[in-house]
């Protein structure tokens, strides 16, 4: 009888660790699954403000807090536009001031913890930019997707597409340049973005399923007048621009694909969130979780990036600080197509963070890529 107690509670202790760990495994998979906007992805750091002067913010001095470039800052019920370090300010070496560009929501205050997110812009295209847009419904498989046209005098349109963490207003970055070129733009919402329709069980898929919805928006373009589409994705968004040049029925229309920072293996980024909400040895649960969540397998988004499937000139725009989605992939494909592919690394620039790093020569490429494409 005590034999047969002892393994009994042996095996219900097993059994209830072998529930907390795959509890735990969905957990972490949910940082990327059901990633939103208004909230720092895992593992970005979070900044303490220690004062905000005449247009300076001081913070906790952290490699964050020194990265090149101008950002947005978040927080709670807050949105201000940080620039570069400012030198030749007095502070304690712990500390690092920038230049606090402008203020769209709240004020950051002494104490506050927030971090830094390339969507440096609010609102829509009018509020932030002052440019002439429509509010337009994409119709996408799941029901109507929410974007922002503005309108341009060429036939190449070039549709925007954001990635993890961000929304349609993260495009909003490069809008100015885009405009100046006379391009007609598409910014689009996908499924789980706010205003569009809720995937299923609100699981996203790392842009496996959601290129659909691009793929939606490139449909939309053509019936409207587009005789060639542009596709510029960041992260997630990156991935959906690839698998669409590959799976879409419109993909002779598509012309151009801009990637910046393709998340391409989907279990290294997985990990790379995780490690910050789960013990190391449940991160392999979690991978295992989300892969029976998803149906993906682990080299599933790679494959999208097969190099002997693309047919258009692309340019790639990858940070060497990425941890989320590190660049050894797109300079594999760079490698791969030297022909068809221009790749351009950013120094210091994190996930997605090209842009900001470094606004100037991002548009300068951008430019110098897409004249051959109008």
């Amino acid at each position: 009888m005590v034999l047969r107690t002892a393994a009994a509670l042996a095996a219900t202790t097993l059994i209830g660790a072998g529930a907390a760990a795959v509890a735990a495994g969905r957990y972490a998979g949910d940082a990327a699954l059901k990633a939103g906007p208004g909230k720092p992805l895992p593992g970005e750091p979070r900044l303490t403000v220690h004062d905000v002067g005449a247009g300076t913010v001081t913070l906790a001095r952290t490699p964050a807090a020194l990265r090149p470039g101008t950002y947005g800052l978040a927080g709670a019920d807050l949105h201000a536009v940080v620039g570069p370090v400012v030198a030749d300010v007095s502070h304690p070496h712990d500390r690092v001031v920038r230049r606090l560009e402008s203020l769209a929501r709240g004020l950051p205050r002494p104490g506050d913890h927030v971090w830094l997110t390339p969507q440096v812009h609010t609102g829509d295209p009018g509020e932030a930019l002052g440019l002439d847009h429509r509010d337009v419904d994409v119709p996408g498989e799941l029901g109507p997707l929410p974007a922002w046209f503005v309108p341009g005098s060429r036939d190449t349109w070039v549709i925007t597409v954001h990635g993890l963490g961000t929304t349609r207003e993260h495009p909003l970055n490069v809008l100015p340049v885009l405009h100046r070129q006379r391009l007609p733009v598409l910014d689009i919402a996908y499924r789980g973005d706010p205003g569009a329709p809720r995937p299923a069980h609100g699981i996203r898929h790392f842009g496996a399923g959601e290129w659909r919805d691009l793929d939606a928006a490139i449909r939309y373009a053509v019936r409207s007048g587009a005789r060639r589409v542009v596709l510029h994705g960041w992260s997630t968004g990156a991935t959906m621009a690839l698998l669409a040049a590959r799976d879409s029925a419109l993909r002779d229309r598509i012309s151009g694909l801009v990637l910046d920072a393709p998340l391409l293996d989907w279990p290294a980024a997985l990990r790379a969130l995780a490690a910050h909400r789960i013990p190391a040895s449940f991160i392999p649960l979690a991978v295992r979780a989300t892969e029976g969540r998803t149906g993906l397998g682990p080299g599933s988004l790679l494959a999208a990036a097969d190099p002997a499937r693309l047919t258009v000139p692309v340019l790639l725009v990858h940070g060497t600080d990425d941890t989320l989605a590190p660049p050894v992939h797109s300079r594999e494909l760079a490698a791969a197509r030297p022909e068809l592919i221009t790749l351009r690394t950013v120094r210091g620039a994190g996930h997605a963070g090209s842009w900001n790093a470094g606004p100037q020569g991002y548009e300068e490429a951008l430019r110098r890529f897409l004249v051959p494409l109008m």
